[in-house]
C-alpha cells in the first residue's frame, strides 16, 4: 500500500531524533532522497530543527503527541515507516506501537528496554502479522552490531564447517563515545519499574525473555570479571549485554533456530589494561550514579559533534564448535556507538524496510527481518564493517 511519505522521524526535536533528521537531510539528496517528514509535539520546535539542519523549507512537519492517540494514528496513516526516538519507550511508546500495528505501518526504534519489548510482543505481534506492520525494536547500538555480528559469524561457520557454532562469545574490544539524557531516562525507568514489580527482575535476568515458549540451555551471566588468556585481557561486564543477548536469541528463535536450539551466547567488555581497571570501574560506577540519581543528564542533552565523530567501536565474535573448530567475526563502527553510529543505523534500518525487504508483519529483530540486506546498507552507507574468517 502506497503512503504519502516513506518515513516520519518522530521525536525530531530530541537529541537523537535531530541527529537522524540531520543525517537524512545531508546524506540523502536528489533522486536518492526518500520522502520524509519530522514529527513531535511542538511545531515551533520542529520549524527550528528544520532550519538548523539545513533541510528544505518544504519538509513537512507533523504534530504528534504520545498522550493523544488520534494524532499518532493519523501520523502512522501517512508514512510507510515511523522512526521513533521518543523514550523511555515504556512510558511513551505503547500507543505508537498500537497505532502502527493497527494501521499496518512499519516501526523502528532504539529500545533497550526488554521487559517493555516483551509486553509489546505479547500484545501486538499477532495483530501486526494480520495487518502487515513490521515492528522492529532495537535498531541502534542495541542491538544491530551484535545481532548482525552473530549472523555474520554463523554464515562463516556454516561455510567452513557445514554447521553453526554452538558457543559464541562477543567481546567489545574498543569503544569510545558519550551518553545522552534519553539513555539515562530509559535506564532509570527500567529500574523504577523493576522496583515496583519483582517479576520484571526475573524477566530482565532471563536470556530467553523474548522467545515466548522457548527456553534454551543455561547461559553465562557475563556479570563476573574474568581473565581471557586468548585475548590476554581482563573481561568486565558489558552494561548492554542483557538487552543484546535477548535480541540475539530472539533472532535465532524467529528464524527457526539456525544457530541451533542448544546455542550459548554471551557478551563482555575488554578492560582497557590491567592497571586501568580500577579507573574503568570507578567511571562506570560514576555513570550509574549520575543516571539513577536525581541529577544526571537532562533529556535532550548528549555528546558534542566532536565527541561523536572521534568515537568508534570494535567488537570481536568468537565461535567455537564442539570438535574444536573455530571461527571469528569482527564488527566495527566509525562514530561513537550511542549517537553518531546509532543515528545512521536506525535510519538505514527504516530505509531497508522501505526499499529492500518485504517480509511479513510481526514483532521482529533487525537480524531476523533484514539480516544481509541491512548489513549491506550499513557497510555502504553507515560506516560499519563486517568481516569473518
Amino acid at each position: 500500500m502506497k503512503r504519502e511519505l516513506d518515513l516520519i522521524v518522530y521525536g525530531a526535536t530530541g537529541y537523537t531524533g535531530r541527529l537522524i533528521a540531520e543525517y537524512l537531510a545531508t546524506s540523502y539528496r536528489g533522486d536518492d532522497a526518500p520522502s520524509w517528514a519530522i514529527a513531535g509535539r511542538s511545531t515551533d520546535k520542529l520549524e527550528k530543527v528544520r532550519a538548523d539542519i539545513g533541510a528544505p523549507d518544504d519538509l513537512p512537519l507533523v504534530k504528534a503527541d504520545s498522550s493523544e492517540p488520534a494524532s499518532l494514528r493519523s501520523m502512522c496513516e501517512r508514512a510507510a515507516v515511523i522512526i521513533t526516538t521518543v523514550g523511555p519507550y515504556q512510558r511513551y511508546g505503547p500507543e505508537l506501537v498500537a497505532a502502527c500495528a493497527a494501521t499496518g505501518t512499519g516501526y523502528v526504534d532504539l529500545c533497550g528496554e526488554p521487559a517493555w519489548m516483551r509486553r509489546m510482543i505479547d500484545a501486538y505481534h499477532d495483530e501486526a502479522k494480520r495487518t502487515g506492520a513490521r515492528i522492529v525494536f532495537s535498531c541502534g547500538f542495541d542491538s544491530i552490531p551484535f545481532d548482525l555480528g552473530v549472523l555474520t559469524l554463523q554464515e562463516k561457520a556454516r561455510e567452513k564447517f557445514g554447521r553453526p557454532a554452538r558457543r559464541v562469545k562477543a567481546r567489545l574490544r574498543k569503544v569510545k563515545g558519550g551518553m545522552s539524557g534519553g539513555t539515562a531516562a530509559s535506564a532509570q525507568a527500567t529500574l523504577a519499574a523493576a522496583a515496583r514489580d519483582p517479576a520484571l527482575i526475573r524477566l530482565l535476568a532471563d536470556p530467553f525473555a523474548l522467545t515466548p515458549g522457548f527456553t534454551g540451555p543455561s547461559q553465562p551471566s557475563g556479570l563476573i570479571p574474568e581473565y581471557d588468556p586468548s585475548l590476554n585481557a581482563l573481561l568486565v561486564p558489558f552494561p548492554m549485554a542483557p538487552v543484546n543477548t535477548k535480541n540475539v536469541h530472539r533472532t535465532n528463535f524467529l528464524l527457526g533456530h539456525p544457530y541451533g536450539t542448544d546455542f550459548v551466547y554471551d557478551e563482555m567488555m575488554v578492560a582497557p589494561g590491567l592497571g586501568e581497571v580500577a579507573g574503568v570501574t570507578t567511571e562506570a560506577f560514576a555513570t550509574l550514579v549520575s543516571m539513577f540519581g536525581t541529577g544526571g543528564l537532562k533529556s535532550g542533552a548528549g555528546p558534542t559533534r566532536e565527541v561523536r565523530e572521534k568515537g568508534f567501536y570494535d567488537i570481536l565474535f568468537v565461535g567455537e564448535l564442539p570438535d574444536g573448530g573455530r571461527v571469528e567475526a569482527v564488527v566495527t563502527g566509525d562514530r561513537d556507538p550511542g549517537y553518531g553510529s546509532t543515528s545512521k543505523m536506525i535510519t538505514e534500518s527504516a530505509l531497508c524496510l522501505v526499499r529492500d525487504v518485504q517480509g511479513e508483519g510481526g514483532a521482529w529483530t533487525p537480524g531476523a527481518l533484514m539480516g544481509p540486506a541491512l548489513r549491506k546498507r550499513l557497510k555502504e552507507r553507515a560506516g560499519l564493517t563486517f568481516s569473518a574468517h
